[in-house]
């Protein structure tokens, strides 16, 4: 890790802190992903995937995830919801997070899989009111709403207890006879 790079985690770890009072693992995922980049790029991945980043081309196929950038929006969004009996997914995670990048292609395939669930995702260093609202004091922190109510929670990269999550609270499809 470059003094750049440390410097940069240094500064969103201080930053966070202050928002969440969470900050101990930053330095552990930025030196994970460094690793996991070195080792990538040994083994012959790190060209693909840099290949792949740089295009923009989604492997995992299309998303239906609503990202909020902005508090009113979401509160307009979150507002209306409220009156659904929809299952509301939020992703609250960092673009610093590593395990939030694990997490990332797993929730978009969700997204598409479970087409009558709600997936939003929200940054947590950009959107820190709604992050607090939600109590979020880790990354990734995956919460399960409905009818504005929280059903469920998932802290951490857990891909399958959050897909269990979601298929005990999602409505199940109605089919015709």
């Amino acid at each position: 890790m470059d003094l750049e790079m440390l410097m940069h985690s240094m500064k969103n770890c201080i930053v966070f802190r202050t928002h969440l009072r969470f900050c101990t693992i930053l330095f552990n995922f930025d030196f994970l992903k460094t690793m996991g980049s070195i080792v990538s790029s040994l083994l012959g991945g790190g060209e693909a995937a840099a290949a792949a980043e740089s295009s923009g081309a989604d492997p995992s196929g299309p998303s239906r995830v609503t990202a909020f950038h902005s508090s009113q929006r979401w509160q307009l969004h979150f507002n209306s919801a409220k009156q659904l009996n929809k299952l509301m997914v939020i992703d609250f995670s960092a673009t610093w997070c590593g395990p939030c990048k694990f997490m990332e292609p797993v929730f978009n395939d969700m997204s598409a899989q479970y087409t009558d669930v709600d997936f939003i995702k929200i940054d947590v260093d950009e959107l820190a009111d709604v992050a607090r609202e939600f109590a979020v004091q880790a990354m990734p922190t995956f919460v399960l709403l409905k009818q504005g109510k929280e059903v469920e929670r998932v802290v951490g990269g857990k891909k399958d207890e959050l897909e269990k999550k979601i298929l005990k609270h999602r409505e199940a499809p109605k089919f015709a006879a």
